[in-house]
């Protein structure tokens, strides 16, 4: 497997690995930064959750990178290539820690995420599920230039999650990429 590093004007996106723990449980215990994440999770779920997404760079060759803050070595969140058995479609997705929230990260290592997802895994559509009371991540998906195509279902045990599919093609992106965003 090879383990591909993204580098944005103040990020590092790179493969999850076991020094992510600590920051990786906090996040996941975060109430509000969980709350359309699928709820706080217990330490023991969310090492689950990292080796998940450890194992799946592994088995399929992408999954969501940890986001690195540049200057200070603090690790953001998790953003990137998702899609698991049953996944509505290939996902960027995305998810930073309270105390990151709000900077900008977030669109910043997502444009990364969707530049790799095209240029390098050759992806010809990309989605993101969000919530539909999820302002803040429909906000961004809307500066990527996604727009809503409408509801789609998770796999169990997510089944029972209201999400709506915001994407655009690879060469909706393409056109988009580099203009600058509100």
């Amino acid at each position: 497997m090879t383990s591909p590093v993204l580098h944005t004007e103040r990020l590092i996106l790179r493969v999850p690995s076991a020094e992510d723990f600590e920051a990786w449980a906090a996040f996941h215990a975060e109430e509000d930064t969980m709350r359309f994440l699928g709820g706080i999770q217990a330490r023991g779920t969310a090492w689950r959750g990292l080796c998940t997404m450890v194992g799946a760079w592994h088995v399929r060759g992408f999954a969501m990178f940890s986001v690195i803050e540049r200057e200070t070595d603090r690790w953001v969140g998790r953003i990137g290539p998702w899609q698991p058995e049953g996944w509505p479609g290939r996902e960027i997705g995305w998810g930073v820690a309270r105390e990151f929230a709000g900077r900008g990260y977030a669109q910043e290592a997502a444009g990364a995420a969707m530049d790799y997802a095209v240029d390098v895994l050759g992806w010809d559509h990309v989605i993101h599920t969000i919530d539909p009371e999820n302002a803040g991540s429909i906000r961004l998906a809307q500066r990527l230039g996604a727009v809503n195509q409408g509801p789609v279902s998770l796999p169990a045990p997510l089944e029972s999650f209201r999400v709506d599919a915001w994407g655009q093609s690879a060469d909706q992106w393409r056109a988009r990429r580099g203009r600058p965003t509100s």
